[in-house]
């Protein structure tokens, strides 16, 4: 009897598979054929006087650790990647993308579902019981025309974009940190150059107010050298606010307080312990661009959609089945006789729906234009970014061998200027025009060094920085 029963409840199934895999094994996909498209650039790079000579073909695979050899910048981009709140927004984004995928996935399988009742009855001396035990799949789907694998597909693609996005974040996160670090070694160059202004400023208070006791020099001298030290001393206050927010920057980025010891004490030493990144000739490093990559990632979900779309002009089939043993007695509730079991599918088809679906596929298509205008920018705008950096990076060296011959040339002329005004040969004014121009000469040479560290590290981000940064903690598994 128990033989008999195994065989009557695998009759039924039968007919179910019969549909179910032949169903499965010829589903097509209704997506068009995705195609990287061409790169909307030249292939190399700009030449020209304002580029460097690039030797090598391609860039090299760095790490930021092997850029940024200062061991305390290393120390706290190391916390700023266990504690930047920015990074673990991405990280919490980037885990619900992974789990929608599950969730778009679950679609494509049938969802198996188990029902348990008892009844038992007492009305007056009249008494009865029942039981049931069923299981069986509700309204699984044929995937015939590729909409829920293309769905899933679509959604997985925006997965990799949200792990493209939080290397982004990544990226960026190093990158700003440094040119923080960078900018606060600036600043406190800048304080040197105020206290020092402060200082000669001060001095020139006083040597003018004894020529003006002497009999020597006249009132609106000693007015204007008081100017000066007004000037000065608050060029000096706004620099101490300017370290100040240096360090609430650099908090914001660690997420966490900032060692006074990891802070560089001068730019010079910042910009010795910054390696500079090649860039290569091809400008194919741009696609390895985590934002875009992103871009490519949204354009290959866009395409999807379009399968997505197209499928729903198809008619939709799905398959219900329901199998499972109903007895009057506990005890007999798993007799053959008690089995049941039924099978069905459904198929339905829009006749008329004003055009909707079909203007669906249209939507669909013209979000893939959007997707692929939006990632062909992204790589003439990566293009342009490299371009300036290189630009910046030809020239630099230039600019800073001006800079520093400008600065030696004022504080030469500034010495001679108050001796002569000392000697009463030279005039307070050009005294006074010679110490401005010292002044505003070792604020610019502060001025270009901090803009050729931040050169090195600008070009770390904008040619993607490390090519596997961040791919232990984002990488989405298959």
């Amino acid at each position: 009897m128990r033989r008999a029963a195994g065989k009557m409840m695998r009759k039924p199934a039968l007919p179910l598979l019969a549909l179910v895999l032949p169903a499965a094994l010829g589903a097509c996909s209704m997506a068009p054929d995705y195609a990287r498209p061409e790169a909307p650039v030249p292939p190399a790079w700009p030449v020209g006087e304002a580029y460097p000579v690039e030797g090598e073909a391609s860039l090299p695979s760095v790490s930021y650790t092997e850029l940024f050899r200062d061991q305390r910048l290393q120390s706290l981009i190391g916390q700023a990647l266990a504690n930047n709140r920015d990074l673990r927004l991405a990280a919490a984004n980037l885990a619900a993308a992974r789990a929608q995928v599950r969730v778009t996935r679950a679609a494509q399988f049938p969802e198996l579902s188990v029902r348990a009742s008892a009844d038992v009855r007492d009305n007056g001396g009249t008494s009865g019981e029942s039981y049931a035990l069923q299981g069986g799949i509700s309204s699984f789907e044929l995937d015939l025309f590729g909409r829920l694998a293309n769905a899933t597909a679509a959604q997985r693609e925006r997965a990799l974009a949200s792990e493209a996005s939080a290397r982004s974040v990544r990226l960026s996160l190093v990158a700003s940190l440094a040119s923080a670090w960078a900018t606060y070694a600036a600043d406190r160059d800048l304080l040197a150059v105020a206290e020092d202004s402060a200082a000669n400023a001060r001095r020139s208070v006083e040597l003018t107010r004894s020529r003006l006791q002497g009999g020597i020099a006249p009132r609106s001298d000693l007015r204007q050298a008081e100017q000066i030290l007004a000037t000065a001393e608050g060029d000096l206050a706004a620099q101490k606010a300017a370290l100040a927010e240096d360090i609430n920057l650099l908090r914001l980025l660690v997420g966490a307080e900032i060692d006074p010891a990891l802070l560089p004490s001068s730019l010079a030493e910042v910009l010795g312990s910054v390696e500079t990144l090649p860039a290569g000739t091809s400008s194919t490093v741009l696609l390895r661009r985590p934002d875009v990559a992103q871009a490519e990632y949204l354009l290959r979900a866009a395409n999807a959609d379009i399968g997505v779309a197209r499928a729903r002009l198809f008619p939709q089939i799905s398959l219900t089945g329901l199998l499972g043993f109903a007895s009057d007695a506990l005890g007999s509730l798993f007799d053959s006789g008690a089995f049941a079991a039924s099978a069905g599918a459904d198929a339905s088809y829009a006749i008329f729906s004003g055009g909707g679906r079909s203007a669906g596929v249209d939507v669909s298509e013209a979000n893939r234009d959007a997707a692929l205008a939006t990632y062909e920018k992204a790589i003439q705008s990566a293009f342009r970014e490299v371009a300036d950096a290189l630009a910046t990076k030809g020239t630099i060296a230039d600019r800073l061998s001006a800079a520093r011959m400008n600065t030696e040339a004022a504080a030469d002329t500034a010495n001679l200027t108050e001796l002569r005004y000392r000697g009463g040969v030279d005039s307070f004014l050009a005294n006074l025009v010679a110490q401005r121009s010292l002044y505003t000469a070792r604020r610019q040479e502060v001025a270009i060094q901090l803009i050729a560290v931040q050169n090195r590290i600008e070009l770390y981000r904008v040619l993607g920085g490390d090519a596997e940064l961040g791919q232990s903690a984002f990488t989405l598994p298959e």
